[in-house]
């Protein structure tokens, strides 16, 4: 669990999903913005105002007649006269005053608005006040995702302590198996002096023949066990491997034998543990959780989204004229903005109809999924009853193989038994020697699929390490 590369690469997923979710939860959020910069032109920005002419047509203006005091002052019309400032009204009458029609030319006008170099900064603020379930939809795919993300994890940790088990306890069957090959030979080869001396030195019922073919069968023995060492070598490589340590590394068992323990589950209680942990199944849930995300997330299309946006500014130039006021450089705005779907060729209700397909398939490949976990886990689970039956007859029948190998071997010594009869049972004794040591470890290793199928052998490290 801490040196297999394949686990932290499953983690990686995981952290992949949770930052997708994260992503999916920013939607609820306002979004703010801060731009800043400096602006620089080739050339000021300008505005021409056009050539015009400005026509004023002809006019009649009437002054009405009336009075107006008027005030004179002192020597006004010579020394003395008058000899003090005084007032007196003045009458006029009233008049007429006729224009004729002009025309006033306005030539061209280049107006400068701003200096080539604007500084400026800009904040922008916008908050989807509703969006129509959009971002629940999007939330709901991103928790699927996590929820996939996290079933494959504990897949990948199911997986290794599966491997794990199974390559363990691979590796002391490969050495249970080298060492019966070793005892074997040995035991022939021992026979084989035997053979010899009963041959030279006998009464005569061993003979040449005999000992050639007693030779013989010593030899094809050896070839066989010459290379279960290499298996056993190879067994333990692969579970250094298999535990992330380097290839040049091996790793020997503890164990001299594969252990053997009866299993005590029950059926109906493993289908019900298999549809709360099976990784598959709850990748079939994760799933239906991503499609209804989808679905809300098209639905949205034919609701209205509302929106509450705002916007900050401030920009320094050096001129002071054109655009370039006091007004102009600083300001701030404040909207609320809705968008409301009227028609779009029947889009949405196609991404509606399309992922409400997705949701339907799927339940039924749930129905399939059940069915298939359960009939799996009956087949090992009878499997598994099938192996105990092995595993007792097998047993049975190595304990006899051992004592007749025994019995023969101490008659034929006494010259009681043929030369073929003592070849023949140390062979069967190891034949069925190997056939028990295989019936434990499939033992074992249907074990090990059923905790895999169901999903719980590693269940409680899981919660922990979560």
């Amino acid at each position: 669990m801490e040196r297999n590369h394949s686990r932290p690469a499953s983690r990686f997923a995981v952290a992949m999903a949770e930052a997708q979710h994260r992503q999916a939860l920013a939607g609820y959020w306002p979004q703010v913005n801060v731009k800043a910069g400096v602006l620089r032109m080739d050339e000021a920005p300008n505005f021409v105002f056009p050539a015009t002419t400005m026509y004023i047509p002809a006019q009649s203006v009437s002054i009405p007649g009336g009075t107006a005091t008027v005030t004179i002052p002192a020597n006004a019309f010579g020394p003395g006269f008058p000899p003090a400032a005084i007032q007196m009204p003045v009458s006029f009458p009233g008049q007429t005053v006729n224009t004729k029609a002009q025309a006033f030319p306005i030539p061209e006008q280049n107006i400068k608005l701003l200096n080539p170099t604007t500084g400026s900064v800009e904040a922008n603020f916008t908050w989807l006040l509703l969006d129509g379930g959009t971002r629940r939809g999007y939330r709901e795919q991103a928790l699927g995702g996590l929820d996939a993300a996290r079933a494959d994890s504990h897949r990948t940790d199911l997986e290794l302590s599966d491997s794990v088990i199974r390559i363990y306890y691979g590796a002391v069957l490969a050495r249970q198996i080298r060492k019966l090959g070793d005892d074997t030979l040995a035991r022939m080869e021992a026979t084989l002096h035997v053979t010899e001396t009963l041959y030279k030195e006998g009464s005569g019922t061993v003979t040449k023949a005999d000992f050639l073919d007693n030779e013989v069968m010593v030899d094809t023995v050896r070839s066989i066990v010459a290379p279960l060492e290499k298996n056993e070598m190879s067994a333990e490589a692969a579970l250094a491997y298999t535990i992330g340590l380097s290839w040049t590394s091996s790793v020997e068992p503890s164990d001299e034998e594969v252990p053997y323990q009866a299993y005590g589950g029950n059926l109906d209680a493993l289908v019900s543990t298999a549809y709360e942990f099976n990784p598959d199944w709850k990748k079939v849930e994760a799933g239906l959780r991503v499609f209804e995300g989808e679905r809300l997330t098209a639905v949205s299309g034919h609701y209205p989204k509302l929106a509450l946006t705002g916007d900050l500014h401030r920009w320094w130039n050096s001129y002071n004229g054109g655009a370039s006021t006091i007004e102009n450089r600083a300001g701030w705005t404040v909207g609320a903005g809705i968008e409301i779907p009227v028609f779009d060729g029947y889009l949405t209700g196609a991404k509606v109809a399309e992922a409400r397909a997705k949701i339907n398939k799927l339940k039924e490949e749930k129905l399939m999924l059940r069915e298939g976990i359960g009939l799996e886990i009956r087949d090992l689970f009878l499997g598994l009853a099938a192996s105990e039956k092995t595993y007792q007859a097998s047993f049975d029948a190595m304990k006899a193989a051992r004592d007749d190998r025994d019995l023969t071997t101490r008659a034929y010594e006494s010259g009681l038994v043929a030369t073929e009869r003592v070849i023949r049972v140390q062979l069967q004794e190891a034949l069925v020697s190997a056939g028990y040591y295989k019936a434990v470890y499939e033992h074992r290793a249907l074990q090990s699929s059923i905790d895999l199928l169901v999903g719980k052998e590693i269940q409680g490290a899981f919660n922990l390490a979560h």
